[in-house]
């Protein structure tokens, strides 16, 4: 096969009605519409659905909107790292993750400052609660943030 024996198939292409050329043409006058009546005019709304509660009106509000660069943090709380380590310990999200306190590590690890905190721990996390943060400095451990 060459380029310039390429066509359409035969069927695949038709020619445009022309309405409203006369009534020699068959389609003249009224164009094919009829006469009268509510699809006769051109004054249906796209959306109109012939008199039912229109989508827009069926389907439910919903508020707001959600920012598609929103952080959604894992959280952990201190009380469970006071359980789950031993004092002097490196606590990271990969530590965290492998002791099985948290199933998905979502965008980051923050900690959170619920429970007390009675170790010397050296935390590291995306995110920490200002509770959180000082408990950990005033029991001797470290902060540091990825």
């Amino acid at each position: 096969m060459q380029l310039h024996e390429l066509k359409p198939e035969v069927g695949s292409k038709k020619k445009k009605v022309r309405v409203g050329r006369g009534i020699g043409s068959g389609l003249g006058k009224t164009c094919g519409r009829g006469t009268k009546g509510q699809s006769a005019r051109r004054n249906i709304h796209p959306r109109f659905e012939g008199g039912q509660t229109p989508i827009h009106r069926r389907l439910p509000v919903k508020k707001g909107f959600r920012n598609p660069n929103h952080i959604e943090f894992a959280v952990l709380n201190l009380a469970s790292l006071e359980e789950a380590f031993d004092a002097g310990a490196e606590i990271s999200p990969e530590t965290i993750r492998e002791k099985g306190l948290v199933g998905n590590l979502k965008d980051g690890l923050k900690i959170l400052g619920q429970g007390a905190l009675s170790k010397k721990l050296k935390v590291t996390a995306h995110a920490f609660s200002k509770s959180a943060e000082d408990k950990i400095t005033k029991a001797g451990g470290e902060v540091i943030r990825l």
